[in-house]
């Protein structure tokens, strides 16, 4: 079965392009051109992944993506605002990428397929990984201490991660940023990661122990 891709994006070049390019590589796409169109195709509809563009007629990308909480649909915001503001806010909101225009048409299909394969890959298998007293399960994405579901964003999901992949090893900051934003850091100030391992800290209380190495970056053993 194809995948499945709702496209929210007022500029008719843009989508007409993007929904061309889609359907060439075999996915199945419906487009809209602004919020309360992409509304009413969600309460019918399942999608894999949805790419929203954050600046629309009626709204933003971030009314849309509110639809979209209750359903398990990736997402990708299309911005011209380079904005760290509303970067960190849509991954802290679930986003799985933030992408600026003008893009690279190959760059964008290559982030696409990255995300589908992901889930795909996922689909049914658990996978069970544990750092301290925390058990992630990676294929449902959700991390655990003992039976607790930890309420974690997607963003301090990625912190955690890559904490339980790299277990014992000293990370540089930067090594960390290329992992929760996937795109070498350059999405976010260096003190951000601060702000991200103290909310991570906060939520894994004694049961993982993130580890400050002075001058280099953090480790948990």
């Amino acid at each position: 079965m194809n995948n499945t891709i709702l496209l929210v994006e007022d500029d008719a070049i843009i989508a007409s392009g993007l929904v061309y390019a889609l359907e060439q590589e075999g996915y199945a796409v419906v487009h809209n051109k602004n919020v309360i169109e992409a509304k009413s195709t969600i309460l019918n509809n399942n999608f894999d992944l949805a790419i929203l563009d954050m600046q629309l007629p009626d709204g933003t990308g971030f009314d849309v993506r509110e639809k979209l909480e209750s359903k398990d649909t990736s997402i990708i915001f299309l911005t011209v605002v380079d904005d760290e503001g509303n970067i960190v806010r849509a991954f802290e909101g679930g986003a799985d990428d933030y992408i600026t225009k003008p893009f690279r048409l190959r760059e964008l299909m290559a982030r696409i397929k990255r995300i589908l394969d992901k889930r795909d890959g996922g689909a049914g298998r658990s996978a069970l990984v544990t750092l301290g007293g925390v058990t992630i399960d990676t294929a449902a994405g959700k991390a655990y201490i003992g039976e607790i579901n930890l309420d974690l964003t997607a963003l301090e999901y990625r912190l955690l991660l890559t904490f339980a992949q790299n277990k014992g090893q000293i990370l540089s900051r930067s090594q960390i940023l290329e992992n929760i934003w996937d795109s070498a850091g350059n999405f976010v100030e260096d003190n951000t990661l601060t702000v991200y391992i103290k909310r991570l800290r906060e939520k894994l209380g004694n049961a993982v122990s993130i580890e400050t190495v002075r001058g280099i970056g953090y480790r948990v053993d």
